[in-house]
């Protein structure tokens, strides 16, 4: 399992990652057609950031249906997901930003694994990686083998309670001497009956039997208790194509003869994500074209589905129907519940006021995407700056931006035309920081490079202004349409000389000369 980290490294650059406990979900969906051929993601790592001049400076539901689960085939291989992310620069009242990271995890083989099983533990839900130890002797193997039959044996009751909904039997499964535990379950329970599943599935994968202290062991008691790794899948109906899937620590124990599940959260590596619905009790709106998740009793849910409903709709009449129209919003009720979703360190999003992630093993078309706010920055935006953000992200939905080779001033300078096409603000305000540039003399030699848009990068609003005013430069010398075409051209080509293809077939110029005319629309509007 790999690393993320956060808004610093930039699409191909940089990505973050971290997890807790969770059960799986998988069920196949109608998929609506992409725009190009399949095509893969660009990068093992992405992260896109927005600077805070964007919405805030810019701008001066329907009832739940649970439906029944989908019949087999369950299993799955194991996986992670890739991450889009958007940050806020100070001051909110005048800023709000929008950042895109895109995270892709490789799939982690046994070894990686076992790796997460024997990392230390550490309170403050970050570990450090040591080297797994794996069994080399028959009788380690028997054992292991062992344990994973009576580890499977307890998923499968859960999974079973789950799809049968039957709250007793899923409590049945749960160490009866683990009240705490048996609260968090109870919870995880109600909630995945609040969710629209199509799948539900939880696999072991692999154990350590030595990775609990002596003090837990003591502890827990019984005639035996083992730390293993499950993996957990779940596919929301209407929304996903393709399941989520992420791996969490579950402990075991073995007494009377009985083994029970004791833990979901016994231990997390950085990296290891925590589904929404293991984090506390959850609120869950459908809309037209949205379904909202919320950790937070005093969030408006409903405001928030209508809110996004008008997303979809802004960016379909930009980017077109030829998507799913379906916006999946997370709403964690504080900051570092984002960041536990997101897999990410502590502290890390306190900037980021939205992120785009995909729950899945592998960017790709298709996979689960998530628009997960910050709720702090997001409630002081107010109305028309979260219309804004919004927009901005559900365009990277739309565009699948999670598994696109699109170049970052193109992907983000897009949401940013079709965030503000939605939402009219004046130039001096949207693009203050470029244009002031611009008039003491600066003005940019290139369109902005990946680099640009780095959180610590000095010049990264001037790089969310210049993606944003190239977009509109092709839009209004070559018409929306134009603009859409040549990303889609870009996003479909699997060539290296894609961008450059796409300059010439579909604008009929090269990006030196685009890059001149750009140069000379920003000092018209900028008054130079």
């Amino acid at each position: 399992m790999s690393s993320l980290t956060g808004a610093g490294e930039q699409r191909g650059a940089e990505v973050n990652d971290e997890q807790r406990d969770a059960p799986l979900s998988d069920a196949p969906v109608s998929e609506a057609p992409m725009p190009g051929p399949d095509h893969t993601a660009m990068s093992d790592h992405t992260t896109i950031v927005i600077p805070a001049q964007h919405a805030a400076a810019r701008s001066s539901g329907g009832g739940f249906r649970k439906p029944p689960f989908l019949k087999p085939p369950f299993l799955k291989p194991p996986g992670e997901w890739p991450v889009q992310l958007w940050p806020v620069p100070k001051p909110l009242a005048k800023k709000v930003a929008l950042g895109t990271a895109v995270a892709v995890v490789a799939i982690a083989a046994f070894a990686g694994l076992r790796q997460i099983a024997d990392a230390p533990a550490d309170p403050s839900g970050g570990q450090t990686t040591q080297a797994g130890q794996t069994s080399t002797t028959p009788d380690e193997a028997a054992e292991g083998v062992r344990r994973a039959v009576a580890g499977e044996a307890v998923l499968q009751k859960m999974v079973d309670a789950v799809r049968g909904e039957s709250r007793g039997e899923f409590l049945k499964t749960i160490d009866p001497q683990a009240k705490d535990f048996e609260n968090q379950a109870r919870t995880v329970y109600t909630n995945l009956g609040k969710l629209p599943l199509a799948t539900f599935q939880l696999r072991y994968v692999s154990d350590d039997a030595s990775a609990l202290t002596p003090d837990r062991q003591r502890e827990l008691g019984g005639t035996e208790a083992w730390l293993a790794q499950v993996e957990v899948s779940w596919q929301l109906t209407g929304f996903d194509t393709k399941p989520a899937r992420e791996t969490l620590p579950v402990t075991f124990v073995t007494r009377d003869g009985t083994t029970y599940a004791a833990s979901f959260s016994e231990r997390f590596l950085a990296g290891q994500r925590r589904p929404i619905w293991a984090l506390g009790s959850i609120e869950v709106v459908d809309s037209d074209h949205a379904l909202v998740v919320s950790l937070d009793s005093h969030a408006n849910a409903e405001d928030y589905a209508s809110v996004a409903d008008r997303a979809v709709d802004s960016v379909s009449k930009v980017w077109g129907k030829t998507w799913r129209q379906k916006v999946v919003v997370y709403l964690p009720a504080k900051q570092s519940q984002m960041e536990y979703v997101l897999g990410a360190q502590q502290g890390t999003y306190t900037q980021i006021a939205a992120v785009t992630m995909a729950e899945l093993d592998m960017p790709q078309a298709g996979a689960p995407v998530r628009i997960v706010a910050n709720p702090k920055l997001f409630d002081e935006l107010g109305k028309q700056g979260r219309r804004i953000v919004l927009t901005h992200e559900t365009t990277h939905v739309a565009s699948t931006a999670t598994a696109s080779p699109v170049p970052l001033w193109l992907a983000e300078g897009f949401a940013d035309y079709v965030a503000f096409t939605a939402v009219s603000v004046q130039d001096e305000s949207a693009a203050k920081e470029l244009f002031k540039a611009v008039r003491a003399g600066k003005v940019p030699t290139r369109l902005p490079p990946p680099e640009a848009f780095a959180a610590s990068s000095t010049e990264l609003p001037q790089a969310y202004e210049s993606g944003w005013l190239a977009c509109r430069l092709i839009a209004e010398r070559e018409g929306q349409s134009k603009l859409v075409k040549f990303y889609r051209t870009v996003h479909a080509s699997k060539s290296p000389t894609g961008l450059a293809d796409a300059f010439r077939a579909v604008l009929g110029t090269t990006e030196q000369e685009f890059t001149a005319d750009w140069q000379k629309y920003l000092k018209r509007l900028a008054g130079v």
